[in-house]
C-alpha cells in the first residue's frame, strides 16, 4: 500500500512539472508567434526537473544552439513565475536512448545530460568531450596497424606510431618524442596511423584520457569557448588529456587567436609529460601561415614523412585490401592497377572496389580486360594527373630551397626563377587555370601567371642549363 501511494505521488510530481512546461511553452508562444514557436520551441521537450534546475531537450546541436542563444533568459524568468524555486534551466541535445555518437563507441552524453555550473545555462552548452575518457570523433574500424601495409615510404612513421601508441599503453607511461608529426601528401596513410595510435589506447589502456579531432573541429570548439564564456572549460578540457591528436593542423595557418590558444596548449601538455600526436599536409618549416613559435615547437620530436608510394607498396596494399576482402584478384589485374593509379591509395583502393562490385552485381570474372573497361575513366585522368603541390615538391626539391618558398613573397632570383619554373610547368602539365595556378602560389594575380610562363618560354631559347632542368623536371613528372 506504501508502494502504491509512492508511484501516485511520484505521478503526480511528473505531471505538475509537465504542465509547468506547458503553460511556459505556451506563454512563450504567445509572445513571439506561431512561426518561431513551430520552427523553434516546438521541437523541444521537456527531459527533467531536479532541485530547481529544468532540463530541455532539443533534437540537434543547431537548435539547442539558437534556443540558447534566443529564448533561454525569457524561459527562465517565465518559469519563476510559475514556480519560484526554480533557479535554472539547461539546453541539451537528446539523442535517441539518450546516447551519444562518439566514435564507435555508446557512451552515456553525460556532458549534455548534466551541464556543470551556473555559466552552462546562462552562456551556452558544455563542450562536446565525448565521456570522461575519449573523444574519437568518426573512428574508422579498418585503420588499424594491423591493416597498414608498410614499406619504404612510409616504415619510419609507421614505427614512430608505433612506438607512441606503446608508450601510451605502457605503466610508466613514457613519452618517446613530443610531439610525433607526420606529414605527407594526400591518401598516404596520415590518417590510417593516427587512428590506429587512438584503437590500440583504446584498446590496451581504456583508463587513458585520449583527445582526437581535426584542427577544424579544435578552432570550432574553441570559438564556441569564446562566445559562450567557457574558456575555462575549453582550457580544461584539453590540457587534462593523456594523449591529444590533431589532423590537419594547416588548417589553423592564419588563424592567430587558435594558434595562440593551440600554442599555450601545446606548452601546457608538453611540460605535464603528455603525449601530442600531429598531421599535417607540409613539415613544419613548411608550413605557411604558422607563427614562427608554432613551427619551432612542431618541430621539437619526431618530423615522420610519409613519402609517395612505390610500385611494390602499392602491389602489397592491394593484396592486404584483397585478402581483408576475401576475394580472388588475379596477379595480372593487381600488377595492372598497381603500375597505372599512382596517385594515392585511396584512389588504388576506390579501383579495387570498384573491380570487386563490378563482377559480384554483374556476375562476370575479374579479369585484366573487364578491369580496364570498368575504370577506363580512372585510367585515363591517370595519365596525365600531375598536381601542382607535386610540382612544387619537385621544383623545390631540384633546386634546393624550401618548399614554403613557392607561396612566398621573396623576390630574390634564386627563389624566383625556381618558382616561375613551377608555374610554367603547372601551365604545361596540369589542366587548371591561371587565376588557380596563382591561388595555389600564395594566391598570386593570373598575370603573375602569364608573365612566369612566357619568361619561361624566353629562357628557354637562350638558357641551355635552364631548358635541361625544365625537360628534366617534366620527364620526372610525367612518369
Amino acid at each position: 500500500m506504501t508502494e502504491a501511494v509512492e508511484i501516485s505521488d511520484a505521478g503526480r510530481a511528473a505531471t505538475a512539472r509537465a504542465g509547468e512546461w506547458l503553460r511556459v511553452l505556451g506563454q512563450l508562444k504567445a509572445e513571439v508567434g506561431e512561426d518561431a514557436y513551430r520552427n523553434w520551441l516546438r521541437p523541444m521537450h521537456l527531459e527533467r526537473i531536479n532541485d530547481g534546475h529544468a532540463v530541455i531537450a532539443a533534437p540537434t546541436r543547431f537548435l539547442r544552439d539558437w534556443v540558447i542563444t534566443h529564448y533561454l533568459d525569457r524561459l527562465l524568468a517565465l518559469w519563476q513565475a510559475e514556480n519560484d524555486e526554480m533557479t535554472r534551466v539547461s539546453v541539451i541535445v537528446a539523442r535517441p536512448q539518450r546516447y551519444a555518437h562518439v566514435g564507435n563507441s555508446a557512451e552515456p552524453d553525460d556532458d549534455e545530460s548534466d551541464p556543470s555550473g551556473p555559466s552552462a545555462a546562462a552562456h551556452g552548452p558544455a563542450l562536446e568531450i565525448g565521456d570522461e575518457r575519449t573523444q574519437l570523433l568518426a573512428l574508422d574500424h579498418r585503420f588499424v596497424f594491423e591493416n597498414f601495409v608498410v614499406g619504404k615510404p612510409n616504415e619510419l612513421a609507421h614505427a614512430a606510431a608505433r612506438r607512441v601508441a606503446e608508450a601510451c599503453v605502457s605503466p610508466a607511461h613514457t613519452v618517446p618524442f613530443n610531439p610525433l608529426f607526420l606529414y605527407g601528401g594526400v591518401g598516404l596513410g596520415k590518417t590510417h596511423l593516427m587512428h590506429a595510435v587512438a584503437w590500440h589506447v583504446r584498446k590496451h589502456a581504456c583508463d587513458r584520457k585520449v583527445i582526437y579531432l581535426s584542427a577544424e573541429k579544435f578552432m570550432y570548439q574553441f570559438i564556441r569557448a569564446l562566445r559562450f564564456k567557457s574558456t575555462m572549460d575549453f582550457k580544461e578540457q584539453f590540457r587534462s588529456v593523456d594523449l591529444l591528436m590533431i589532423d590537419d593542423v594547416q588548417f589553423i595557418s592564419g588563424k592567430e587567436s587558435t594558434q595562440e590558444e593551440f600554442f599555450h596548449t601545446f606548452n601546457a601538455l608538453v611540460d605535464a609529460n603528455r603525449q601530442i600526436v600531429i598531421s599535417a599536409d607540409k613539415s613544419p618549416s613548411d608550413l605557411e601561415g604558422m607563427e614562427e613559435r608554432m613551427r619551432s615547437r612542431l618541430g621539437w620530436g619526431l618530423v615522420a614523412d610519409l613519402h609517395p608510394t612505390t610500385y611494390e607498396l602499392r602491389l602489397g596494399i592491394l593484396q592486404s585490401k584483397a585478402e581483408q576482402a576475401r576475394v580472388a584478384i588475379p596477379l595480372k589485374v593487381m600488377e595492372f592497377l598497381a603500375h597505372r593509379i599512382t596517385s594515392n591509395v585511396r584512389e588504388l583502393e576506390g579501383a579495387l572496389n570498384r573491380i570487386v562490385a563490378h563482377a559480384q552485381l554483374v556476375g562476370r570474372d575479374i579479369t585484366l580486360e573487364t578491369a580496364q573497361e570498368v575504370l577506363q575513366d580512372l585510367l585515363r585522368s591517370n595519365e596525365r594527373r600531375v598536381t601542382i603541390d607535386e610540382i612544387q615538391r619537385k621544383v623545390a626539391e631540384h633546386f634546393n630551397i624550401r618548399l614554403g618558398e613557392m607561396t612566398s613573397d621573396r623576390r630574390a632570383r634564386a627563389v624566383a626563377r625556381p618558382r616561375q619554373v613551377a608555374m610554367y610547368l603547372a601551365k604545361q602539365l596540369t589542366t587548371r587555370s591561371l587565376p588557380e595556378i596563382g591561388r595555389k602560389f600564395g594566391g598570386r594575380d593570373h598575370t603573375t601567371v602569364m608573365h612566369a610562363v612566357r619568361k619561361i618560354e624566353e629562357l628557354k631559347g637562350t638558357d641551355a642549363a635552364l631548358t635541361e632542368d625544365v625537360e628534366l623536371l617534366r620527364r620526372m613528372l610525367q612518369r
